[in-house]
């Protein structure tokens, strides 16, 4: 028996019955795919190697997802120890959203990361196992710089892979000289606790999984690989480099400054698919809605039942099963979602806005947690979509510019840490049905705000509100100015007025920053009366929140750049303004504006 033959044989007696789970994120291949696939196959069914081949599609828009079918369709059952289990993400969400939805798809008891472009042969596997078993290894990595590699690689991209190392090695600490290569074989458990605390989805996914795993207690070995890299340039294209090195730096601040994750709890999922009730307030029938629901139905986790609660009743212009209307009359959006939980048949019911729908994972990413007894709610990003008009764009940049947005950016961009929360939008929360009937429901004798006082019963009873990163909804925003300042401005006055009437979730001095910011703008005018000393000293603020506007506020687009600081300066003046205004008044208007959606 050959050296090969033995390592094949040392691979097989150690899969045993537990299989081999690979998984293949893909994007843009359709010309390949079906050929890497058939590759693969062939060679674990050659070597009877008990394995579940996962290409996981990650919104391609060249019809890769087709090509995927079709070989799928066509080879179903074809081999007696390789089986066929495709993930097709509707829309490009990062190599770490794909390789997370290929994890949660499999079942077997080890997983194999591999590239669907096989720039790397899965032929190298048997060398993953033979180190993963000599060594004790709860991970196996494929290294460039494995003393017996070989890889034909070029310059550019090997100064890269070094300089990038370098800095790895000093801010990380991990015990391993590569972390990009495409090839990882991890034993089940240690990738499933890594990928439970993950927050990238792009470039710099492998070192933060690698980073989770080693301080979670794994051990980690490298193994030789072959890497015939040819003449492709890559990926070196400079918002490639700058997002990857914002992302390790991110994983650096959660790993060395946050502790992150280690304080990072898992998730408990339920032991059963819960029935969802997705409750959607809205006016009438629009293109909005019609977007809601046909976001729904793309959804990966299956169990749910819409209830959308227009003004007057109307008939949907295409069939929904699962989709419920019930009419209100005209009532402020509290009414609506209160019948919606009345006739919600659900243990969970998701409440979102009619101009907003949900990424393709966001019931799966956010069910999850509802395991633990302690969360009662859960929450995630509003994010802007990337189809709405320039100048909702730019309404959604202003409330997303950490001048505006401070500790609450992450309501507005996806990413950030999983963390606990007291208050939360009504366009993106999940809560459940028993907690709701339990406080009797949202209150209505205000709007807007009505969920800011859902959210202080919930906290009030006891239970948790979590959010998390990865459940997130689109939202549209209403466009820069006029919609944006007459939303803004509604919500800046409640929170002042709530501010002194409900302190336990209001009460946070970072809300009171835009008033004395207009305070101390309306004061300018006496720097002329100082001498310049202290003029100097006094209009020093000024210009460093300038400076600040406009360095955060920049864009490549010149109109976008000063509409963007010109809408932080106007969002800080209005809310400071409205703000103040609710804080001193004796009572809030509550007059129901029949509609109040995007345009």
């Amino acid at each position: 028996m050959t050296r090969l033959c033995e390592r094949w044989e040392l691979t097989r007696k150690t899969v045993g019955d537990g299989g081999l789970a690979i998984v293949m994120p893909v994007f843009n291949l359709a010309s390949q795919i079906a050929a890497n696939l058939e590759a693969t196959a062939n060679l674990f069914e050659e070597r009877g190697v008990k394995t579940e081949l996962i290409p996981v599609d990650d919104g391609s828009s060249d019809g890769t997802a087709r090509a995927i079918a079709s070989f799928v369709a066509a080879n179903s059952g074809r081999w007696r120890h390789v089986a066929l289990n495709p993930v097709l993400l509707s829309r490009n969400a990062g190599k770490g959203a794909a390789l997370k939805a290929g994890f949660r798809a499999s079942r077997y008891a080890y997983v194999m990361l591999l590239d669907g472009d096989l720039d790397i042969k899965p032929r190298q596997t048997p060398y993953f196992f033979e180190a993963m078993v000599e060594s004790g290894a709860d991970v196996v990595i494929g290294s460039k710089r494995h003393p017996r590699s070989i890889v034909q690689y070029p310059w550019h991209r090997r100064i890269a892979s070094w300089a990038y190392f370098t800095l790895v090695r000093i801010f990380i600490g991990l015990p391993i000289t590569d972390t990009q290569t495409g090839m990882k074989l991890f034993k089940r458990e240690i990738l499933g606790e890594a990928l439970d605390r993950m927050l990238v989805k792009t470039y710099a996914f492998d070192l933060e999984l690698l980073a989770i795993a080693h301080s979670r207690g794994a051990k980690i070995t490298e193994a030789r690989v072959v890497i015939k890299f040819g003449s492709k340039l890559g990926a070196l294209k400079p918002h490639t480099i700058t997002t990857m090195a914002w992302d390790s730096l991110a994983v650096f601040y959660r790993l060395k400054i946050l502790k992150y994750y280690d304080k990072a709890e898992a998730t408990r999922p339920l032991d059963h698919d819960a029935l969802v009730s997705v409750v959607i307030a809205c006016p009438g029938m629009s293109g909005m809605l019609r977007e809601c629901l046909e976001a729904l139905e793309k959804q990966t986790y299956s169990n749910w039942e819409a209830i959308a609660i227009p003004d007057e009743p109307f008939e949907l212009s295409m069939p929904h099963e699962r989709v419920r209307i019930i009419p209100s009359g005209k009532v402020r959006p509290a009414e609506k979602r209160n019948l919606g939980i009345k006739a919600a048949k659900g243990e969970i019911v998701a409440f979102i806005d009619d101009d907003a729908y949900g990424d393709p994972r966001w019931l799966e990413n956010a069910v999850k947690y509802f395991g633990n007894p302690s969360i009662g709610a859960v929450g995630g990003p509003g994010v802007t979509p990337p189809g709405d008009p320039w100048l909702a764009k730019l309404g959604g940049r202003v409330y997303a510019n950490p001048l505006v947005a401070g500790n609450y950016r992450y309501r507005y961009v996806a990413g950030g840490v999983r963390r606990d929360v007291d208050d939360y939008p009504s366009c993106n929360l999940l809560v459940r049905k028993c907690l709701l009937d339990k406080i009797g429901g949202y209150r209505t004798d205000f709007w807007p705000g009505e969920d800011t006082l859902l959210c202080k019963d919930i906290i009030d009873s006891g239970a948790r509100i979590v959010y998390d990163p990865w459940a997130v909804v689109n939202h549209h925003r209403r466009a820069l100015f006029a919609p944006h300042i007459r939303q803004l401005g509604r919500y800046a006055f409640h929170r002042g007025y709530f501010m002194k009437r409900f302190p336990s979730n209001s009460l946070h001095i970072s809300y009171f920053i835009p008033s004395l910011f207009v305070l101390y703008v309306l004061t300018l005018p006496l720097a002329a009366l100082m001498p310049f000393p202290f003029a100097a000293a006094y209009l020093a603020p000024m210009a460093a929140y300038l400076a600040l506007a406009v360095l955060t506020g920049f864009s490549l687009n010149p109109a976008a750049w000063l509409l963007t600081v010109a809408g932080i300066f106007t969002t800080h003046a209005v809310y400071g303004i409205r703000f103040m205004q609710g804080l001193l008044a004796k009572r809030a208007p509550c007059e129901f504006i029949g509609k109040d959606k995007a345009k």
